[in-house]
């Protein structure tokens, strides 16, 4: 973690005025869904990955805390690999099918397979 991120003052680098102050609004995390509001979609992703395949799961509406551990259920259920970064579940292979039933066991009921 840079100090920037610390102080709480991500964007700002820096002012000319005396007198300036930085604010943080509220406002930037956006607020959880409840899980049968979620519009999840499963697809398969082989781009800038060197022909190997994986499960995307994108769509997640809210902080990052819900969707790690939603990440590590879905990692540990269907005993792969993976990771979350920039608001995407990331599995190691093709577990489309498996993914989108564990997801509508656990109550997000919107999801859908995506792409071919």
């Amino acid at each position: 973690m840079s100090k920037k991120d610390k102080k709480g003052r991500s964007g700002v680098v820096y002012s000319t005025n005396p007198d300036f102050e930085y604010t943080y609004q509220e406002g930037d995390d956006p607020e959880e869904l409840p899980a049968n509001q979620q519009k999840l979609r499963v697809l398969i992703d082989r781009k800038q990955r060197k022909g190997k395949e994986v499960t995307l799961v994108t769509g997640f509406v809210g902080p990052e805390s819900p969707l790690q551990e939603l990440g590590k259920y879905l990692k540990t259920k269907c005993g792969v690999g993976g990771s979350v970064k920039d608001g995407e579940i990331i599995l190691q292979g093709d577990h489309r099918e498996r993914v989108v039933a564990l997801l509508m066991e656990k109550g997000y009921s919107n999801t859908k397979k995506a792409g071919g």
